[in-house]
């Protein structure tokens, strides 16, 4: 993850770099960390964009990325269909925060 500006605000920036290339139940740990992390979209949209086979990257095992990319072979920029995805889904949460307010 070195190198690009998001790497240096993951939450992962200060944990040990084994225990994100992990097998088994130890994975759920790896992602746990991803949970609250704000650049996890970044990071997840660099793994598979980049087609990192190992490790846990934004909140996926590389078997769930593997499985990802065979649903959606035609994805040609990960990084710009999640971070489109984040946005609608932001702008949809500010709708429904303001409808609620409004009721």
């Amino acid at each position: 993850m070195a190198g690009t500006d998001w790497s240096e605000r993951g939450l992962c920036r200060t944990a040990d770099p084994d225990d994100l290339f992990v097998e088994g139940a130890a994975q759920n740990r790896a992602k746990a960390l991803c949970g609250g992390c704000g650049v996890r979209t970044e990071c997840l949209a660099h793994a598979l964009d980049e087609r990192i086979e190992y490790g846990v990257w934004g909140g996926m095992t590389e078997r769930e990325r593997r499985a990802l990319l065979r649903r959606r072979p035609t994805v040609r920029s990960w990084r710009r269909l999640l971070e489109t995805a984040r946005s609608e889904h932001e702008r949809t949460a500010r709708a429904t925060t303001v409808t609620l307010k409004a009721s």
